[in-house]
Order: C-alpha cells, then structure tokens, then sequence
C-alpha cells in the first residue's frame, strides 16, 4: 500500500525549548560559502550593516512606489522593518564608537 505522506524523521532527543538554548547543541559547522573574515573589527561590521540596511530601505521604498493597494502596504511594512533594524544598527555603532 502506497502511503502519501513520509514517516517523521528520527527524533534527536532534543526538546524545542533545547534547541534554544546554544550550550546544549551541538557545535554548528558554519558554511564556507560566504565568509566574513575573522579579523574584521565590530565597528567595520557595524557600518556595512548599516550601510546595506540603508540600501534595501531605499530598495524597497522604491519598489513601494510601484506598487497599489494591499501590496503597498505590504511592501512599506517590510520597509519600516528594515528601517528599524537600521536604527537598532545605528545605536549599536554609537555604543561601539562613541564620538
């Protein structure tokens, strides 16, 4: 008898709450593929965020711009997250880098 759906897969033993919380996993191999190199400072990390931060704001003000009715508002709503983070970015570049 064909059966539709996959069996589940194995269970690891570990419970959701456990996969929060980093001391009891595993050590996660990061892939190779992009790489920041070890030695970049936090401010220079700081200031590229925010810079691509600011970019795919205006990308997606733009795009906004394009756009009518619910999409819009979707759109601009994706905006205003990405603004956000570049606030949240901005304030922890002052804290690095007080002037």
């Amino acid at each position: 008898m064909f059966k539709a759906t996959p069996n589940p897969p194995e269970s690891d033993n570990v419970s959701p709450c456990d996969r929060l919380n980093p001391k009891l996993l595993p050590p996660h191999k990061p892939s190779t593929i992009y790489l920041i190199a070890p030695g970049v400072d936090t401010e220079t990390l700081l200031v590229n965020a925010c810079e691509s931060l600011a970019s795919a704001s205006v990308m997606a003000s733009d795009f906004a711009g394009l756009m009518e009715g619910p999409h819009r508002n979707t759109m601009l709503g994706i905006q205003q997250n990405i603004m956000l983070a570049e606030l949240a970015v901005n304030r922890a570049l002052d804290i690095v880098d007080p002037q």
